[in-house]
């Protein structure tokens, strides 16, 4: 079976700054037609056209550094660099700038536009321009949001178009709608499908997944941009495709604007999302697994973490968490993404099943702000990129087999790490008081010493060092 590619436009930023919005909310009241003659000729031209004028084109610019080039990946080999320094061959470094297109939806008069975060990721500069129009506008990165993949810009400019803003509930499999972006940089372009299906999830693309799925057309560069319904209203921002070929196959996926309106006012308010956490590993009911309980559909509680609300509260492992509040809570994916719309500290109520007999559970959640600091792909500690010591990464970076630690894979340029003396091939063995063996054990270091200098001990070719870093 060939593997399905995920095709995402790139790039994403950090937050700033916001106050408060005001969105334009559409009219609630829907109507749904068809052709009633032939004579008659079906066009929407009329119902989008004003939409079209709410849609930007986003190019962004990344100064990244080349790391494909062989001499660069020489000179990282910690063997060559026992030999000849570790300044030897900075010379031959060479950046490039990056380029990106995306798309983006204006949500306000004075200028806030919503877009995908991977759109804006790490992006040096954000240029804004409006359909065929030239003119350039430099926009600032109010927030981004790597988990809905969804981020806010803004430009400095008035007496803009908003888009209207619909409702998901109203949306139903079959709804004709259109997809409107700038695929492959071509200009504005408005595609036409129907909604395929809703509240997918389980795609593998954001953490916090429940996509409207569609044929409507959409292709690289249409990320950020809008899914609207007949009327015109916004229904979606368009996210990401799944294809063989690197085209479009016809199966789209949109986030919802359900949850665009909630992430949207939540940067433009804080400039972050700030989600609630309750500290469980969760699945849904398994066929044969609904015998065994009362409760057909709901999140299962499979593990639950020390220290943790959930620990705290004393949830148990085969917890059966039917409804949270008076919501119900249809499988493990609902679950996390209502308990990830509280905020921390928010107390709830879980309705949970256990041993047949139905129980209420009052939880007052904690943060994940100290949550997934460590991963692989993200910089921590200042610009460190980590990884556990595998047998790949162990030949790769030449490591004596049974080394403890954490390694460090890449440092990025210009970063504080890299002015402190960090570099690829070290090894963490200790932050502060806390031996390093693994990722779970920097990010307790990180969440216990949060905003304090740290001392971080290194395995550096065997020489034990120490550096200080925020």
């Amino acid at each position: 079976m060939l593997k399905r590619t995920i095709i995402l436009s790139s790039i994403l930023a950090s937050s700033l700054f916001a106050n408060s919005i005001e969105l334009n909310l559409a009219n609630e009241t829907i109507k749904r037609v068809a052709p009633s003659s032939i004579q008659e000729v079906l066009s929407f031209n009329s119902s989008i056209k004003n939409s079209t004028k709410s849609i930007v084109n986003i190019s962004t610019k990344k100064r990244v550094q080349n790391k494909q080039n062989p001499m660069n990946q020489m000179f990282k080999d910690p063997f060559f660099r026992q030999f000849f320094g570790n300044q030897f061959g900075k010379n031959f470094k060479q950046d490039r700038v990056q380029k990106s297109l995306g798309s983006g939806v204006i949500l306000s008069k004075d200028g806030y536009i919503v877009t995908n975060s991977h759109v804006v990721e790490n992006a040096d500069e954000v240029i804004v321009t409006f359909g065929e129009n030239s003119k350039e506008y430099n926009a600032k990165i109010i927030g981004t949001d790597k988990d809905s993949d969804l981020a806010v810009i803004k430009i400095d400019e008035k007496n803009l178009n908003p888009i209207k803003i619909g409702k998901s509930k109203s949306l139903l499999v079959g709804d004709v709608v259109f997809a409107i972006g700038n695929p492959f940089g071509v200009g504005q372009t408005v595609t036409q499908g129907i909604i395929s299906a809703l509240n997918k999830n389980k795609v593998g693309i954001n953490k916090y997944e429940n996509f409207i799925q569609t044929d409507a057309s959409i292709n690289p560069g249409n990320s950020g941009g809008a899914l609207i319904d007949s009327r015109g209203t916004l229904i979606g921002i368009n996210s990401a495709i799944m294809t063989r070929s690197g085209g479009n196959n016809g199966v789209g996926f949109a986030i919802p604007v359900s949850m665009v309106k909630n992430i949207v006012k939540k940067l433009v308010e804080s400039g972050k999302v700030t989600r609630g956490y309750l500290g469980v590993s969760i699945d849904d009911v398994s066929k044969e697994l609904k015998s065994v309980y009362n409760h057909n559909e709901g999140a299962l509680i499979l593990n639950i973490a020390k220290d943790t609300p959930a620990f705290k509260y004393n949830l148990k492992r085969g917890d059966l968490v039917y409804k949270v509040n008076d919501q119900k809570i249809k499988d493990a994916s609902e679950f996390s993404r209502i308990i990830g719309s509280f905020k921390p500290n928010e107390k709830i109520t879980l309705h949970v099943e256990r041993n047949k007999k139905d129980i209420k559970v009052q939880i007052v959640l904690g943060s994940r702000d100290s949550l997934n600091i460590v991963s692989t792909s993200s910089p921590v500690l200042q610009g460190l990129y980590l990884s556990e010591i595998t047998n790949e990464k162990a030949n790769m970076f030449r490591i004596q087999q049974g080394t403890k630690g954490v390694l460090i894979t890449d440092v990025k340029a210009e970063s504080v790490a890299e002015k402190v003396g960090f570099q690829a091939g070290d090894i963490i063995i200790q932050i502060e008081n806390i031996e390093i063996n693994n990722l779970d054990n920097v990010q307790v270091a990180l969440t216990k010493y949060n905003k304090q200098q740290k001392r971080v001990y290194l395995n550096r070719y065997g020489r034990i060092l120490v550096s200080v870093i925020k």
